[in-house]
């Protein structure tokens, strides 16, 4: 049952099951999308996308060699895709800008330049079995990386909000693709964590056209919410948010049943809501219906900014495709360790803690995770225990190998209808 809760702010607790189903799905789905499209559409496709190749700004230059695009490559004797960086671990950067230009001030409202309200940093591990995200609060209090731009502009950092990253990448020429540049450059003088220049940054639109393409999302609302602000008004219960309403669900910080007001709080429901966009669009199996799949990637396409890689769809198709038999309970969704500031401010500082974090995603190691049991005092700042991976080793799966046994083929999934997924929820007395 989907139950409708908030947890305590300090909780770091595992999101499996549904997030890990999606990224089942969309292994498989990728092999049979990449078998039926034809050439003309893959060219269609990649067009549709806003690529930037970040690479010589990004300051985060990791062990891979330089990405060059090429034609969707296939095993000669399996016609399976390969996967580009097989046996290595991928780092992909996330981001959801609140860029308020154009037609996003009249979703949230104009003001100059922008800032980064959402970012999760995506690990994939060397041998496929595990994914980890893990979520940096807009709100943390770090030290701001020195930044350039792609025509040689500069702009020194300091200790601010972590948002502010992507606002001074972005304040250069007004480029996602230089905003991203620059917020890597901060994660990774903070944990050392090379990204290879791969990123996505989305914007408001983008993600309100994403949620309509896919005739709304079914969400759980655990309590009537409304906030003027955002202009959300919302009972209690099982609903189908339209893209505006699930954007200010997204959004709100502010107004009743919302919580505490902070972006720790928005964090969570954030997630709740990813969740939620995920089991939907399996169950309309968009990343097999050729026509469903289209509209969507047309929907968000020309609010999405990307990297080469991620926008190259042979690149795309044998990560997903090594993908493929990810164990539902290796995929991890969390927040950095944290505390609040403690001086009124309303920051938050990242905490030792965190450290252990940073080392085992470097490590390429499960990541030391707290659970729902975590106290909620302000400077808990105890390191946790290791998340450990399920045993695949008896299982039919083929890791990152370039020709897998004819088992690997077999992968069944569980649907959810969008009626089901409403019915799952049940709100706490």
């Amino acid at each position: 049952m989907q139950r409708a809760h908030r947890r305590p702010r300090h909780a770091a607790r595992m999101r499996t099951g549904v997030v890990v189903g999606v990224l089942g799905s969309l292994v498989l789905g990728a092999a049979t999308f990449g078998a039926v499209f034809s050439g003309t559409s893959l060219a269609l496709f990649e067009s549709e996308l806003n690529t930037q190749d970040i690479g010589s700004i990004a300051g985060d230059a990791g062990d891979k060699p330089d990405y060059i695009a090429a034609p969707v490559s296939a095993d000669a004797t399996t016609g399976t895709p390969v996967d580009t960086y097989a046996g290595e671990p991928v780092n992909i950067l996330l981001i959801g800008s609140d860029v308020r230009s154009d037609e996003n001030a009249a979703l949230g409202g104009y003001v100059d330049g922008a800032r980064g309200d959402t970012t999760i940093i995506v690990h994939v591990s060397a041998d496929r079995s595990r994914v980890d995200l893990v979520s940096i609060p807009r709100d943390a209090r770090v030290d701001i990386a020195y930044c350039e731009s792609l025509d040689g502009q500069s702009q020194r950092g300091w200790t601010t909000k972590f948002n502010v990253a992507f606002s001074n990448g972005f304040g250069f020429n007004n480029n996602p693709a230089e905003a991203a540049a620059c917020v890597m450059r901060t994660i990774n003088e903070m944990s050392g964590l090379a990204f290879d220049g791969q990123y996505v940054v989305a914007d408001f639109a983008g993600f309100r056209d994403m949620i309509d393409a896919l005739g709304g999302v079914p969400m759980c609302i655990p309590r009537d919410v409304y906030s003027k602000k955002a202009d959300l008004d919302l009972d209690a219960g099982a609903q189908t948010l339209n893209g505006t309403q699930a954007l200010a669900w997204a959004r709100a910080r502010t107004g009743s049943g919302l919580g505490d007001g902070t972006d720790l709080a928005r964090i969570e429901r954030q997630q709740e809501l990813i969740e939620s966009v995920l089991r939907k669009a399996l169950g309309m199996n968009v990343l097999t219906d050729i026509d469903v799949l289209t509209q969507f990637i047309r929907a968000a396409a020309g609010s999405f900014t990307m990297s080469e890689q991620l926008g190259d769809v042979g690149y795309v198709f044998g990560l997903a495709y090594s993908l493929r038999n990810l164990s539902m309970d290796n995929v991890s969704m969390s927040t950095i360790p944290w505390a609040y500031a403690g001086d009124g401010s309303g920051d938050v500082v990242i905490t030792s803690a965190a450290d252990d974090v940073w080392e085992a995603l470097l490590a390429d190691q499960p990541l030391p995770l707290k659970d729902d049991s975590s106290d909620d005092e302000e400077t808990d700042d105890s390191p946790g225990t290791v998340q450990q991976p399920v045993d695949t080793s008896q299982l039919e799966r083929t890791q990152y190998l370039p020709i897998p046994p004819e088992a690997a083929y077999v992968v069944t999934v569980e649907r959810e209808t969008e009626e089901q997924i409403l019915a799952s929820c049940v709100l706490d007395d």
